[in-house]
Parts: structure tokens; C-alpha cells; sequence
């Protein structure tokens, strides 16, 4: 269980939730874990089975706290909410944003220099953890270039334009992602981006580790009361949860990149882990498809001190944090929206 700004996570098992008068309590069996006064929760997030009782729903529903379920798999199942308050001045605010092109580009550059600021750090860990396993010459240029990209971001008067220095950044950045991988069975496997469908082993994994973290965004911002469908970056398409792919970009280096590359150097996953189809289309085999599910399961337990909140969170709740922050920047809580950066 953990205590985001005015959130409460609950990431463990076995927990039960009622109140004692105007406190919401977590106990654990008979032994109590915290207590929080409920003028100090806005909403109360569900990761794990647990027994809440009646009377905390009715005090939730009254004082306009927000109780979100959320699967094992990071889908948003169920949110409980008095009808009649809600988070219709947020969406509001957030559809009048997306229809201020200026506004919609301050949002979009924040999200895009996370983006690129966070793929060059893999590549500097890169250079300064395994110098002698890469080709430094090569890797240090496109720290170079993506630094590059950084800058001329500023300098950006459209979307469109935008969209052209994100697409360039990411060029560059998977021109040299096979330095990533040591392990020789997958060293040669990789020759750049591609999907829809992916056509190697690599791909395979990245397009996989993409959808589960585009489902952990489109989940944290409908706890917030965000409408995922509707985005700065990405342009509406039916069916199209825009939103959590603007939020994603700037958690892709981190959370999935990083955390497939040493999927493969650690060999927890194998060739033999993947069926090529008939239309050249590379897949997980469903037993291995389980078995790393575990593993990302694991990984997003472990903690990290967020960058900018200052404060310690699980890696899965890192999407739930940018969403927190987003609906803050959106009413005007904030003076901007702080992408996640990583250290």
C-alpha cells in the first residue's frame, strides 16, 4: 500500500478496508497498517483482491472519493463514484486544451523531451557501464544527435513540426539499439523498428511490453477521471486511446525498454520462445508469453524515488503518478506538466 499525493495505492494482498468515523482504515488480518482522514483522499486505487465494507462505499461515495479497481493485467475494470460530482470540469478542461492547438503543443513538447531525454540515458548508462562491450564511437554520436533533438524542440512551432523531431529522435535511437544486447542469440536478430506486425524476436518484445504499458496508462488516467481517448499528441482516431499513448512516450525507455534488453542478456527468454506465422510475423509462444508476464509482474514491485515528486513508488504506479500529475497541470494546480525523467 502506498500514499501518491492524495491517492492510496493498494499493491498487496489479504488487506481490508473500512472506516472509523471519518478515518478510512487499512488492516491486514486483525493487525492494523495505516489510517488516513478521509478530507485528505481523493481517490482509493485497487490492485489486489481485499474486502471493503459498505459502510466505508457510502462514506467514499458522500465525501466524492473515487474507488478504482484495476486487473492483474493493468486494465481499468471498474470505477465507483457518486454520480452526481464525478470529474466533469477535468474532462471538460481537458477537451477545451485539446482543441487549443498552443496548448496542445506546450503538453505534447514536455512529453516528447521526456521521451528523448530518457532515450538518451539509457545510451549514456550504456557507454559508461559496458564501454568496452559497444561501439562507443557510434553510440556517443547519437547521444549527440538525440541531445540535438532536445534542443530544437524548443524551436517548434506546430504538432506537426513536433511530430517530425520525434520521429528523427527515434530513428536515430533504435539505429543503434542492438548495442543493448550482448546476448549473441539475439545480438543479429534486430534491424530496427518495426510492427503491425513485428518481424523479429526483438520487436516482438517491444510491440508486446508497448500494448501491456499503453493499458497501465489508459488505466491510471481513467482513475484520475481523464478521458484516455482523447489526446495532445496523437490525433483521435475511433477506438484510439490517444492519451495514454502521449502519456507512454516518455516511459517507454524506462519501464519497457530497458526492462526487455535485460530480459534477453539475462536469457530469461529464448528463441525457441517465439513462433514465426506464415506471414513473416514473429510471436511470444503462449507458455513464454506466462512465464515473463511473471517477471513484469516483479519488476513493476520494485521502487524507485520519483524524480520529481521526491518520494518513493513502485515502478507500476509510475504511469499513475504522471496521470496525477497531468489532471493537476490541467487544473491549473501546476504551471506545467512535468514528464517523468529518469536518473
Amino acid at each position: 500500500m502506498r500514499k501518491l499525493l492524495s491517492t492510496i495505492y493498494i499493491t498487496s494482498t489479504g488487506m481490508g478496508i473500512s472506516k472509523e468515523g471519518e478515518t478510512i482504515v487499512f488492516k491486514k488480518g486483525k493487525q492494523k497498517i495505516a489510517q488516513f482522514p478521509s478530507h485528505n483522499i481523493e481517490d482509493i486505487v485497487i490492485f489486489e483482491p481485499l474486502t471493503i465494507t459498505p459502510a466505508l462505499m457510502k462514506m467514499c461515495s458522500e465525501k466524492d472519493i473515487k474507488v478504482s479497481f484495476i486487473s492483474y493485467t493493468g486494465r481499468f475494470l471498474v470505477g465507483i463514484q457518486n454520480p452526481t460530482k464525478g470529474n466533469v470540469r477535468l474532462r471538460r478542461k481537458q477537451y477545451r486544451v485539446c482543441d487549443d492547438k498552443n496548448a496542445c503543443l506546450e503538453i505534447s513538447k514536455n512529453c516528447i523531451i521526456g521521451k528523448i531525454f530518457n532515450s538518451r540515458c539509457v545510451f549514456q548508462r550504456l557507454v559508461r557501464d559496458h564501454k568496452d562491450k559497444i561501439d562507443s564511437k557510434k553510440v556517443n554520436k547519437i547521444v549527440s544527435s538525440l541531445a540535438i533533438s532536445i534542443n530544437n524542440i524548443d524551436k517548434v512551432k506546430n504538432l506537426d513540426s513536433l511530430r517530425g523531431v520525434e520521429g528523427e529522435a527515434a530513428k536515430n535511437y533504435y539505429s543503434v539499439f542492438s548495442e543493448l544486447i550482448f546476448n549473441p542469440d539475439f545480438k543479429n536478430t534486430f534491424r530496427g523498428r518495426n510492427k503491425r506486425p513485428p518481424t523479429d524476436e526483438i520487436n516482438a518484445l517491444l510491440s508486446f511490453f508497448y500494448t501491456l504499458l499503453a493499458h497501465d496508462c489508459e488505466a491510471a488516467l481513467e482513475t484520475v477521471g481523464l478521458d484516455p481517448q482523447v489526446g495532445f499528441f496523437h490525433q483521435e482516431r475511433p477506438g484510439r486511446s490517444s492519451l495514454a499513448l502521449d502519456m507512454m512516450e516518455e516511459l517507454r525507455p524506462y519501464i519497457v525498454d530497458r526492462f526487455v534488453v535485460t530480459l534477453i542478456n539475462t536469457r530469461q527468454i529464448q528463441l525457441n520462445d517465439f513462433t514465426i506465422k506464415e506471414n513473416g510475423a514473429v510471436l511470444l509462444n503462449p507458455e513464454a508469453r506466462k512465464r515473463i508476464l511473471q517477471v513484469w509482474q516483479k519488476r513493476k514491485q520494485d521502487t524507485i524515488t520519483h524524480p520529481f515528486l521526491k518520494e518513493k513508488i513502485e515502478i507500476g504506479l509510475i504511469s499513475y503518478s504522471q496521470a496525477l500529475l497531468m489532471a493537476r497541470y490541467l487544473r491549473e494546480d501546476m504551471d506545467g506538466y512535468p514528464p517523468f525523467l529518469m536518473r
